[in-house]
């Protein structure tokens, strides 16, 4: 059975930082594209970052760029999130999302499993 765990998901003050983490069990982890989507209140949901073992790191939404890192643990089969300088705007739910390919795309249809969420507060 595919499972996406995530983890990390706080209230934080404008400019903290919060890791995500991504723990990934009944597949092969490296051989997917894993990322990052997420959704806030009343907004359409949006990639905001994704690796793989051949494309490396990606970054799709230009708010994030410069602020947020991803990374991978195969070892661990964990994917994570660092996000730093956080923003009001960053507030929402993040779901962690897996792709049977080595290549990330951000259209969030092109992901064959998800997790349930965590939810990012950053307060002002």
């Amino acid at each position: 059975e595919v499972q996406l765990v995530e983890s990390g998901g706080a209230l934080v003050q404008v400019g903290g930082s919060l890791r995500l983490s991504c723990a990934a069990s009944g597949f092969s982890f490296a051989a997917y594209a894993i990322g990052w989507f997420r959704q806030a209140p009343g907004k359409e949901r949006e990639g905001v970052s994704c690796i793989s073992s051949i494309d490396g790191p990606a970054y799709f939404a230009d708010s994030v760029k410069g602020r947020f890192t991803i990374s991978s643990d195969n070892a661990k089969n964990t994917v994570y999130l660092q996000m730093n300088s956080l923003k009001p705007e960053d507030t929402a739910v993040y779901y962690c999302v897996a792709r049977r390919s080595w290549y990330c795309l951000e259209d969030s249809n092109e992901y064959d499993y998800w997790g349930q969420g965590t939810q990012v507060t950053v307060s002002s």
